[in-house]
């Protein structure tokens, strides 16, 4: 059976002299050096539209569903196409950090920029523009006028909008079509850019035998075109304001649990429609991707309820989920699925027989087996311990990268790392590339290493840290960054543990 492996890196987070990693020719020559390195696998962040500027720019919190991120529509292939030029988007200011994106100048600037391209292209005439909106009209709709409206209201969150409107109403509707026709059609060349620009890179890297691996949270924000266009599918009152949240109860990182505030799923309702929103939800995914990973995917077996406007999850208790029904209809309507069951965290009995159940692949961190002081013992992430049907991964976003965390452990837990590993020799400097390879000669049947890991970058280039705001989902690589020396390194790794992507490297020699 085939063994492949893969890098982890937020489209985001590439270079870019534009603020923000985008679908431009960074994003190529990214997938190239995947080629070049017996790559089989990009990993990415969520795709969806973030909020808008501060520090709430979380990818796994978009405003919709389905909707694409408009930063990441490259400005140089809109100057390709004539309705920018380079004096254009050079003369504003994207930040000052180049390894940083800066969401406040994004939201202030780009937006600007991609309304000048719209304004100066005659999308009436465009074959493949008009395709798209009759393809897509059954969110697209719903979406663009959502975002037209957050820019009339001020940003402001939907459920704060008129009454008339907030709720949804048939002659509201109406009126703002109206009203906002232009702001409207502006949102769905945005998606229609972002659409065009994502597909030509996905086609670009499957041609090149590397499979873009998406990533969905299972929830959607509270303030969405979701939620706003379908309060029936969601625990919401006759006002249409959440009576139940998601989040997970206290332990021992956090004595008052974490309230994420996502509105919950009416799993009746769902149930009622044989799950079609989510049957569609995946469709679309997959057309997006060529494997998804679903974020918490224990939610299925059994989700955490807090009472709406609760500042703790003290309060809260579990509910089942919809289980095995879901996927059985997934499975009926879309055949087998390429899914990636994000299990990390508490795990029971029933979210362990749920994985087994699907036969989807569910995750190993290399982290999380020297995170209990048991080296040797029934610590189901060290990699003895792993299954084949599983990612194995360094670390992922939500951890510190290899390099940091290696660094900050007591010298007797280093002791006991260098033990298991069985290397007392290689610097402190060098031990993630013992992290790297310890996940790769594992025996799942594939590994994902976030970049930061294959460059052994330190804690300041860390993604993101749970329970803080203001500092998360910026980093990015510097141009450069990503050498040839990396690349022939995890090559010689992948080989070693036949992890390689022949299929690549043989198109890559003929080439």
């Amino acid at each position: 059976m085939n063994r492949y492996t893969g890098v982890l890196l937020s489209v985001s987070s590439l270079p870019s002299k534009y603020g923000i990693g985008c679908f431009d020719k960074a994003a190529y020559d990214f997938v190239d050096w995947l080629e070049k390195s017996g790559q089989r696998y990009w990993q990415i962040l969520p795709l969806g539209t973030t909020s808008h500027g501060g520090s709430d720019d979380s990818p796994y919190q978009a405003y919709s569903a389905f909707g694409g991120n408009p930063y990441f529509i490259s400005l140089d292939a809109l100057i390709d196409e004539g309705v920018l030029t380079e004096e254009e988007c050079g003369n504003l200011n994207f930040g000052t950090v180049p390894t940083q994106v800066d969401y406040d100048q994004l939201f202030a600037n780009r937006l600007k920029l991609l309304r000048k391209a719209y304004e100066r292209s005659d999308i009436s005439k465009d074959g493949e523009y008009q395709r798209f909106i009759r393809e897509n009209f059954w969110w697209l709709d719903d979406y663009a006028l959502f975002m037209a409206l957050k820019n009339f209201f001020g940003e402001q969150p939907w459920t704060q909008w008129p009454e008339d409107i907030r709720m949804h109403w048939g002659f509201a509707l109406d009126y703002y079509r109206r009203e906002l026709y232009f702001e409207i059609e502006f949102q769905k060349y945005m998606q229609f850019k972002f659409t065009q620009q994502w597909t030509r890179l996905k086609n670009y890297a499957n041609a090149k035998h590397i499979q873009i691996v998406g990533d969905i949270p299972i929830y959607v924000s509270p303030d969405s075109a979701d939620v706003w266009a379908h309060p029936e599918m969601f625990q919401l009152d006759e006002k249409n304001r959440p009576t139940q949240v998601a989040g997970c109860p206290p332990d021992a990182f956090a004595a008052d649990g974490q309230v994420w505030g996502n509105p919950l799923y009416r799993w009746d309702y769902h149930r009622s429609t044989g799950y079609n929103w989510w049957v569609t939800r995946m469709w679309y995914s997959l057309k997006l991707y060529d494997v998804v990973r679903i974020d918490h995917f224990r939610g299925f077996d059994e989700y955490f309820c807090i009472p709406a406007g609760e500042d703790s999850a003290k309060n809260g208790h579990w509910e089942k989920g919809p289980g095995m029904e879901l996927f059985h209809r997934l499975r009926q309507q879309l055949g087998q699925c390429s899914v990636i069951a994000e299990d990390l965290g508490l795990l029971t009995d029933g979210v362990r027989q749920l994985v087994r159940d699907s036969g989807f692949p569910n995750m190993k961190v290399v982290q999380f087996a020297f995170d209990q002081g048991d080296i040797g013992g029934s610590n189901e992430y060290l990699p003895h311990h792993y299954a084949r049907n599983c990612v194995v991964y360094t670390g992922t976003h939500d951890n510190e990268t290899i390099a940091g965390w290696f660094t900050g452990l007591s010298e007797e837990m280093k002791q006991q790392v260098r033990d298991y590993v069985d290397d007392h020799s290689t610097p402190d400097e060098e031990m993630y590339l013992r992290f790297i390879s310890l996940a790769m000669r594992s025996s799942a049947q594939t590994s994902i290493i976030p970049i930061q890991d294959v460059l052994g970058l330190g804690n300041d280039c860390r993604m993101n840290q749970p329970g803080t705001v203001g500092k998360n989902w910026r980093w990015r690589l510097a141009p450069g960054q990503v050498t040839d020396e990396a690349g022939q390194r995890l090559l010689a790794m992948s080989k070693r543990y036949a992890r390689a992507n022949w299929d690549a490297l043989k198109a890559l020699k003929k080439a």
